[in-house]
């Protein structure tokens, strides 16, 4: 019996059979080999591109047909042709006599349908594809490479892309995994919030959710359930119910309307007063001291603070606030005595970039409904640039010396009104999303703790930074100028709680609809149940479905205080079925959409592009039978992605995509770090999904992922990067120079951030980061006993981190890993811990060259880019094919996917690799 052995996760033996790939190099493709790269070849980004798209195997590919009846493999031309091929090229050191890495081609099983070397084979042709080489110093490959023309190599790659497809399709057919799971939290959430018309989190109790091995939140294997989770389930589900749902009529608000003066204003002069009447006590027998001081004082009320400050329009004085202030003129709303909004203010509340306000809300607030916020600003400046952005956040007293503050709002409102046209800017809070005050109301039973509540408005323009480093430019403004230029006026303020557009409110009407049947909770209680069941459900509902919910009503009405409270307990069993949590099937088998149902496909696509249920629309197409219509599924995808709802596929998508919840728990140093902030952090992590968005957006290539010629940042991360000209919190598209090293998602700070240890780069992060994410070629788990890198040796610490991973990799046991990883995280050394460019590293130059374990050249991150773009596009999008189909399914991806994953990259490639395509097909 010959001796093989099949551990395709084993590196040493991926890199034997590498090796005897040597023979199947590209013949006249660009090379980028280091005896070949000299300092003025090097292709420009487009040249790397259009040339990597030439070599693409997938251009103008046939598809491969349907297997229908009983298909064989196409054993006889492997025995004329095939074969004869490997044993002129291969065996010499992979035969009968010669067994390096204890590897045999020749006993390779060539039947692929049938046979058990398939993930052998896999191995073969991505590396043959991938052009990759073995090291040069092996005389005998390179033998065997002069042996194999091009045309040999393209007759293995045809036969071996056959016989993957025919097998892969087969076994598909045979069967595979199951898309049965249920909701992840997030999806449950939003699950919710669609259905019942909430716009706040319900599942904070749930757990997080683990990461597949592929790292994705949503995948099948990873997605089972407890009964302890259904109690959970159903106690959240009827929670939500009764958030959702109101009685009685339209509640009391509290209202304020605040003008500047309210606050401030007699405060101010009586301050002032009180003041003059101090310094004529003091220098009552001096009257030049006294003169002085009341010099001091009036120019003091004309200079700027350098904090938040009240400015009087008639005077031009300005005047420190106090801490927070609160609006003596509340009523209860609705009122026919509303105040309004003064037709002249005396006085402005002035915000600087980075300062805070404070309003003092006192203990008024309700326990739950929606607190509206309306304040009337404007910009202090017309200049268009420096247009400034207003933070909302909520907090309150815990104690004297804690205060808690978290945030009341998604996003920075831009202030862009002019100074002369204020507008009314708004925030709609969810009071139910808010940690609030626990010591609220006890002051009325004689306790005696703070129980008030702030708004705290933020202005939350990035001042500017003197920043240092390489390719970075000087602002035109000076950094006083472009403070004064950001700063916010704010004229008035209006707080309504709780707010209501309408009552009942829709949440509460799209459950218990309106009829003329409500007098008979009988028939009432079938048409409620009728109607919401088959949207929780996403299908149509039997009547035995019905009865079964009926008698449970019946069960516990008469323990209820009325029907609505019996409706919400009935209400929250279907929210805790099975069929309401779990994404099913019918026919586990189906694989194919065309096998789908209608309603099945309604779901499936809504889980993708919204994490969360059809709509009306879905479920009324797929009930008339017309979801499956190619033209109206492609509208239908279409009009999905121009749904607000879509931002949830971006955020989610990328950050499982990327690995990005590493960011999440990055600590930095902050004495290396000092312009490391909250602001920053929160920039990176929102760069790539607001990069995503913009190419899909614009139907983009997914080659912009590997490099592009634009960024999409906010002011902070342009700072960070260097970049000109870039004013305000949201994020836009910035045209970059030739000269920039950004570009591209492998640049982007939060990813070469959250692949640091926070005090330095690690090249090892992210050359794994790298070939997991990018690639979807993850290196294996190192072995036992790897040693580890002796820090305490003097000799060491003299090494840059370059030379140290050098001598890591000359321990036998470390080298065959790590020349496969350290190369391609080598590339990025010119990054710091939080992504900024750097020329050298404690005095040395940065060394980011460095050479593939088949001797391919990459010269630092530009090197990288080009080298992926000439010869790693077509690895790229098959892994970003991949990646979206596994999220898209929710399941893992094995063999019998493999011909479907083909045909969508070809269909990709052949598009202009265009992101929206690929999500259509």
């Amino acid at each position: 019996m010959m001796n093989k052995r099949i551990y395709p996760n084993n590196i040493s033996a991926i890199i034997a059979v590498t090796s005897v790939w040597l023979a199947l190099a590209v013949a006249g493709s660009v090379s980028l080999r280091a005896d070949s790269v000299s300092s003025v070849d090097f292709p420009t980004f487009e040249e790397a591109r259009v040339a990597g798209a030439l070599h693409s195997s997938y251009k103008n590919q046939k598809a491969h047909a349907v297997v229908s009846g009983t298909p064989e493999p196409d054993l006889a031309t492997f025995k004329a042709e095939i074969g004869p091929i490997l044993e002129e090229s291969c065996y010499r050191c992979h035969g009968e006599k010669k067994q390096k890495a204890d590897f045999r081609v020749d006993t390779l099983d060539p039947n692929l349908t049938r046979g058990d070397d398939v993930d052998w084979w896999l191995e073969v042709i991505d590396v043959l594809s991938n052009g990759e080489m073995p090291p040069e110093d092996e005389e005998e490959e390179m033998a065997a490479e002069e042996k194999m023309a091009g045309e040999d190599r393209g007759k293995v790659i045809d036969w071996l892309s056959s016989e993957i497809q025919l097998a892969s399709q087969i076994r598909r057919s045979e069967g595979g995994h199951s898309p049965f799971r249920r909701m992840t939290r997030y999806e449950y959430n939003y699950a919710l919030q669609d259905l019942l018309g909430l716009n706040f989190d319900v599942a904070n109790d749930l757990p997080p959710e683990t990461h597949s091995e592929d790292g994705f939140q949503n995948s099948s294997e990873m997605l089972q359930m407890s009964a302890v989770q259904f109690q959970t389930y159903r106690e959240i589900g009827r929670q939500a119910l009764q958030k959702a749902t109101v009685r009685g009529g339209h509640p009391e608000s509290v209202f304020y309307g605040i003008s500047i003066e309210d606050g401030h204003g007699k405060a101010i002069r009586s301050t002032y007063a009180e003041k003059v009447e101090e310094l004529r006590k003091e220098f009552q027998e001096q009257p030049d001291r006294l003169k002085e001081g009341i010099e001091r004082l009036d120019s003091a009320r004309f200079k700027k603070p350098s904090g938040s400050h009240i400015l009087d329009l008639d005077t031009k004085e300005r005047f420190p606030v106090r801490y927070r202030y609160k609006g003596n003129a509340y009523v209860h709303y609705p009122s026919p005595t509303l105040p309004e909004v003064p037709d002249e203010l005396q006085y402005l509340l002035i915000i600087p970039a980075g300062e805070t306000h404070v309003i003092d809300l006192g203990d008024t607030l309700p326990d739950n409904g929606t607190l509206r916020l309306r304040a009337l600003a404007s910009r202090i400046s017309d200049n268009e640039k420096h247009v400034p952005s207003l933070r909302l956040d909520f907090g309150f007293s815990e104690s004297n010396n804690a205060t808690s503050y978290q945030s009341a709002s998604s996003h920075d409102i831009a202030i862009d009104a002019s100074p002369d046209k204020p507008q009314f800017y708004q925030w709609d809070i969810p009071l139910e999303s808010l940690r609030r005050n626990p010591y609220r109301g006890l002051l009325k039973l004689g306790d005696h703790p703070n129980p008030t509540e702030y708004l705290i408005f933020k202005n939350a323009t990035q001042t500017p930074n003197k920043e240092r480093g390489r390719r970075r430019g000087k602002r035109e403004d000076s950094e006083e100028g472009s403070k004064t230029l950001a700063d916010i006026q704010i004229h008035y303020l209006e707080v309504t709680a709780p707010y209501h557009e309408q009552w009942p409110p829709e949440s509460h009407t799209r459950i218990f609809i309106d009829s003329k049947n409500k007098e008979n909770e009988e028939t009432y209680a079938r048409e409620v149940l009728a109607n919401f069941i088959p949207r929780a459900w996403r299908r149509p509902v039997t009547d035995a479905e019905i009865d079964r919910h009926m008698a449970m009503f019946h069960k516990v009405r008469p323990k209820s205080v009325d029907f609505q409270e019996a409706m919400i307990e009935v209400l929250a069993t279907s929210l805790s079925s099975p069929k309401f949590l779990y994404l099913v099937q019918k026919d586990s088998d189906k694989k194919n959409v065309e096998d789908l149902s209608q309603f099945e496909l309604a779901t499936r696509l809504a889980m993708f592009l919204w994490s969360s249920t059809p709509d009306e629309e879905l479920l009324k197409l797929a009930s008339k039978g017309k979801l499956k219509n190619r033209k109206v599924l492609l509208r239908q995808t279409k009009r999905m992605l121009a749904d607000p709802r879509s931002e949830r596929f971006s955020k989610h998508f990328v950050q499982q995509w990327l690995g990005m919840q590493l960011l999440d728990y990055l600590e930095v140093d902050e004495e290396l770090y000092p312009k490391f902030d909250a602001d920053l952090k929160e920039a990176m992590q929102d760069e790539p999904v607001a990069f995503f968005q913009e190419v899909l957006r614009e139907n983009r290539s997914v080659i912009d992922f590997l490099h592009a010629d634009y960024a999409i940042v906010n002011e902070r991360l342009a700072s960070h990067y260097g970049l000109q000209d870039v004013y305000g919190n949201d994020f836009r598209r910035v045209e970059l120079s030739p000269e920039t090293p950004r570009g591209g998602i492998m640049t982007q700070a939060g990813l070469l951030a959250m692949n640091s240890d926070g005090k330095d780069s690690h090249p090892l992060k992210r050359s794994i980061w790298l070939l997991e994410s990018l690639l979807h070629d993850p290196p294996p788990p190192p072995p036992p006993a790897v040693p580890e890198i002796d820090l305490t040796d003097p000799d060491i610490l003299k090494m840059t981190l370059k030379e140290r991973m050098e001598d890591h990799r000359s321990d036998p046991a470390c080298m065959s890993c790590h020349a496969k990883i350290d190369p391609w995280g080598i590339a990025f050394e010119n990054f710091d811990a939080v992504g900024s460019w750097r020329d050298d590293v404690n005095g040395k130059p940065v060394d980011a060259t460095s050479v593939l374990f088949n001797n391919q050249k990459l010269d630092g991150i530009d090197g990288l880019k080009r080298f992926l773009l000439t010869n790693r596009q077509d690895q790229f999008c098959h892994a970003m094919t991949h990646k979206l189909t596994t999220y898209a399914l929710g399941r893992p991806l094995s063999f019998s996917d493999r011909a479907s994953i083909d045909e969508i990259t070809s269909r990709l490639r052949n598009s202009g690799d265009r992101l929206g395509n690929l999500i259509s097909f």
